[in-house]
């Protein structure tokens, strides 16, 4: 799918009639993770003044909303969250706040045909779009048509952002295909924290095993780490990932337990899966993200790839 259709299918999913432009200062926005705050920030710029509630290392699944945060998004012009129940704990709380202010869930533009059905769950879904670029470019093209609806005036600016960094995002698909091609068939097993990375392998061609669930609120018992250790044995793996939002210890648990039968596991590194990396860095915008998980997963799993990613940007090398 192209950048046109792209930005086509968001305008029709997100345009309502009857908005009416806002006075020529700043948008005030409150989005829930950094990659929507990242995506409100690249596409409204100097129109708009953003704030993520969720920062580097927070878990969405079970993410609360405070007394500061509920202050600040009945402030809002804009309150963005993600949706697919990613956010399960707030719900309840934008349904209701959406009744006096403009509230919307970016990720309910995304095609159904394009989503992971929730294995546990009728009509539910894997809520990690954005661990395929393809699929996170609709949200920024729905990013566009919601400022936009705010602040008509200012549409051609929007789109035109929108549209150059769903360029940018596609540039990222293109060197996830090249660098994650590289990586042996027999190889491309992605052992992780939680369950994640479901889009990232039906993208890429990985067969992707979580520890716990879609949610990290799900918990992986003892039969669950002994059904893994078996895998990781049997089928010779020898690297698995942890990730920036999730505690390390079932991993810790698995690789023992790996151990205990005479098979070395390595780390392979850190991803980040329901979280960016720390502010001001490139590792903290979606881009840079992304860049990092492709660039450590190829790299751990056996693919020849500069350690410094996509545009020699990576602090770190995986």
């Amino acid at each position: 799918m192209n950048r046109r259709q792209i930005l086509k299918l968001a305008t029709a999913a997100l345009a309502l009639p009857g908005t009416a432009a806002f006075a020529q200062d700043r948008l005030n926005v409150v989005t829930t993770t950094g990659m929507l705050a990242d995506a409100l920030r690249v596409v409204g710029q100097d129109l708009v003044d953003v704030r993520g509630l969720m920062g580097p290392g927070v878990d969405p699944h079970a993410y609360r909303q405070t007394r500061s945060d509920i202050v600040a998004m009945t402030r809002a012009d804009l309150v963005v969250w993600h949706g697919l129940f990613l956010e399960a704990q707030m719900e309840d709380f934008f349904e209701r706040l959406g009744k006096s202010r403009k509230v919307t869930a970016l990720a309910d533009m995304v095609p159904e045909t394009q989503l992971i059905s929730h294995a546990d769950y009728a009509g539910r879904f894997d809520p990690h779009i954005w661990m395929d670029p393809k699929l996170w470019a609709f949200i920024v093209a729905g990013a566009g048509v919601t400022l936009s609806e705010l602040r008509p005036e200012a549409e051609p600016e929007f789109r035109a952002r929108a549209e150059a960094h769903i360029d940018e995002i596609l540039a990222l698909d293109a060197y996830a295909t090249d660098a994650l091609s590289s990586v042996p068939p027999e190889a491309r097993v992605l052992v992780t924290a939680h369950d994640a990375f479901g889009y990232f392998g039906k993208a890429y061609g990985f067969e992707v095993i979580g520890i716990q669930g879609i949610s990290t609120e799900s918990e992986a018992g003892l039969n669950r780490i002994s059904e893994l250790v078996d895998l990781l044995v049997e089928r010779g793996i020898k690297a698995v990932f942890v990730e920036s939002s999730v505690s390390d210890r079932n991993m810790r648990a698995l690789i023992e337990g790996a151990a205990s039968r005479g098979h070395e596991v390595q780390v392979g590194g850190e991803l980040f899966s329901d979280a960016m990396g720390p502010d001001g860095t490139y590792e903290g915008t979606y881009l840079g993200m992304i860049d990092h998980n492709i660039t450590t997963i190829a790299r751990a799993l056996g693919a020849t790839v500069d350690p410094a990613g996509r545009l020699g940007r990576l602090s770190v090398g995986g």
